[in-house]
């Protein structure tokens, strides 16, 4: 896999602290009435800092307060605060694309009309209000010494194809998400259903090696990575590429058939306190400056077409031998919130692995 493809994915954490204390970034400048501006994200403070130091640079008078905590706590918290008359975060910034677009859809953010909204991907940018702002694809994981004398599989027809011709050398040591406890995975499981016509063979092939199910990225990871495993289906980009920094056993492939992407959606609530400075931080962000330093100093790939160079959507697709299919922002992701629908997909996935 090309050094730009590894680079361009970033560490996303599926479960923060839940009491997470909220980080504060007085003003560079000194001044004692500074503003503040108040972010809600799902990416922990460290990794972020280098965005807020990079806006503070061009922003010196302005202070901020960063809290960190689960995307639903996101979500739950501006709904409630909203509701109750409160002001809330001025930015919100979360991997659930589904709550990030039902805040939109139901009125709990406001029309930015940034500078680069004219220009940002139409599939990343609903109503000027939802905004896609990284590009991070899923991919197959595997053992590089359990496929020292063959490739590993490249499309979903050659990973059901390994599984059935392989049935000594899989059993017990496939591993993927848990859909009923890891959203991520639910949501690729989705996309699949919508994109694979042969979803549920596949799910079915797992199921007759023994899948293992996680909630967490790491965990099938490390079990891919030490040997215990030799693939993993639909893992995170993110991840799999910090660990294979470190691992040199562990192995990445973009789909060929096609490679889903998901994104980091950031918006401005409707109660922000200040919404102004709301827009400012979205605007930095979406800016050349800001997506160079999401992708080179936050290993977290660059969408804004303009950006070229490693870690970026530009360079992905252009090096990329499988077809990207990002996910569209807006109201389609919400359908992956109706509990009726959300059932049927689990009772139909739970079904597949037992082979039914």
């Amino acid at each position: 896999m090309h050094r730009a493809l590894i680079l361009a994915f970033a560490l996303l954490t599926i479960a923060l602290p839940a009491a997470a204390q909220p980080t504060v970034y007085p003003a560079v400048s000194g001044k004692a009435e500074a503003r503040t501006l108040t972010i809600y994200s799902s990416l922990d403070a460290p990794l972020n800092a280098p965005m807020i130091a990079a806006f503070q640079a061009e922003n010196p008078d302005v202070a901020v307060v960063y809290e960190d905590m689960l995307t639903g706590g996101i979500y739950d918290r501006i709904v409630e605060e909203t509701d109750a008359g409160r002001p809330t975060a001025d930015v919100a910034f979360s991997s659930a694309m589904d709550l990030q677009v039902k805040l939109a859809n139901d009125g709990y953010a406001q029309e930015s009309d940034l500078a680069m909204s004219a220009q940002w991907p139409r599939w990343a940018n609903w109503r000027n209000t939802a905004y896609a702002l990284t590009f991070e694809p899923a991919v197959f994981v595997y053992n590089k010494k359990a496929f020292a004398e063959a490739p590993p599989p490249q499309t979903r027809g050659e990973f059901i194809a390994y599984l059935r011709d392989h049935p000594e050398a899989v059993s017990g040591r496939v591993g993927t998400y848990d859909i009923e406890r890891a959203g991520v995975g639910f949501l690729f499981l989705a996309r699949d259903q919508d994109q694979y016509s042969d979803v549920w063979t596949l799910v079915e092939a797992m199921g007759d090696a023994g899948v293992k199910l996680y909630s967490t990225t790491s965990a099938i990871l490390e079990r891919v990575g030490d040997g215990r495993f030799i693939l993993g289906y639909n893992i995170l980009g993110s991840y799999a590429a910090d660990w294979a920094t470190r691992n040199p056993d562990l192995g990445i492939v973009l789909p060929k058939d096609y490679t889903t992407v998901m994104s980091r959606i950031g918006l401005v609530p409707k109660a922000a306190a200040a919404p102004d400075l709301g827009r400012k931080y979205l605007e930095f962000m979406m800016s050349a400056r800001g997506q160079a330093v999401l992708a080179q100093d936050m290993h977290i790939a660059a969408i804004n077409p303009q950006v070229s160079g490693p870690n970026t959507m530009a360079a992905m697709r252009a090096e990329a031998d499988a077809p990207l299919s990002p996910v569209p922002v807006g109201p389609g992701l919400m359908v992956y919130l109706d509990q009726v629908k959300r059932m049927r997909l689990i009772d139909r996935w739970n079904m597949a692995l037992r082979g039914q």
